[in-house]
């Protein structure tokens, strides 16, 4: 007899165990679809977006400006790239999924190869050519996609010597008529770390710019502009609104 009431005992307690794990995730969906503001297509996707805006505007203190892109049409945005936070920051600024170009090896790293293929992201083969990739962005953009990228190609500090950003991205414009968004990320914690950024609570701010033209990559010094602005330093943000007509 009191064998059979702690049989019953216990599965009264697993039950009720299983009921708080349901509940919590439960609550965590609700929270996170409350949160949502960009369609990925998928529900899944659109709750991982609201706990990334959760986290970054709770948690990192995110404020500042948010990206005004266009709410039809393919656009690029950039960015300096100084953890790796700064997706998140990018994604919890914006009203439209992002699809990032990212680094082969991140894009294979164990565990979280499901999450980048989830949200679109684009491999990038450092090692090698990256024409692949760069037709991935053109035929994304295209469809009327959004493309992020960080155009100093890897984690790049603001004290870092070298300012010019790499020539993929007047490449980029080459061949696409849209218009690019920069925007600069600061006040993060643990600069320098893909993990440590991400971890360590910040008081982050984004700044957002006016976008620019396709005409504006004409000019022969925008390497360095575009690299200078985002990693904050002296120059005129307006100045590219008048460099080309």
């Amino acid at each position: 007899m009191l064998s059979g009431s702690n049989e019953y005992m216990n599965m009264i307690d697993y039950l009720l165990i299983m009921l708080v794990i349901v509940s919590v995730f439960l609550i965590l969906i609700a929270i996170g679809l409350k949160a949502n503001k960009a369609d990925w297509g998928f529900w899944i996707t659109n709750v991982i977006d609201g706990w990334i805006r959760v986290f970054c505007r709770r948690y990192h203190r995110l404020n500042g400006d948010n990206i005004n892109l266009p709410e039809t049409g393919g656009a690029i945005v950039i960015a300096n790239h100084i953890s790796g936070l700064d997706p998140f920051l990018l994604i919890a600024s914006c009203h439209r999924p992002l699809r990032f170009m990212i680094a082969k090896e991140e894009y294979e790293r164990f565990g979280l190869n499901w999450m980048f293929k989830l949200a679109g992201c684009i491999p990038v083969d450092r090692s090698g050519r990256v024409d692949k990739a760069f037709r991935e962005v053109i035929r994304n953009v295209n469809n009327g996609e959004v493309v992020a990228l960080f155009p100093h190609g890897k984690i790049h500090l603001d004290t870092e010597e070298k300012t010019h950003i790499k020539p993929g991205l007047r490449k980029l414009t080459q061949k696409l008529a849209c218009s690019v968004f920069p925007a600069r990320i600061e006040g993060v914690r643990g600069q320098g770390s893909v993990f440590t950024g991400v971890i360590l609570r910040g008081k982050t701010r984004l700044t957002s710019f006016p976008p620019l033209a396709q005409s504006h990559f004409e000019t022969d010094d925008i390497d360095y502009q575009l690299g200078a602005l985002l990693l904050g330093r002296a120059v005129d943000p307006d100045s590219f609104q008048h460099s080309k007509s």
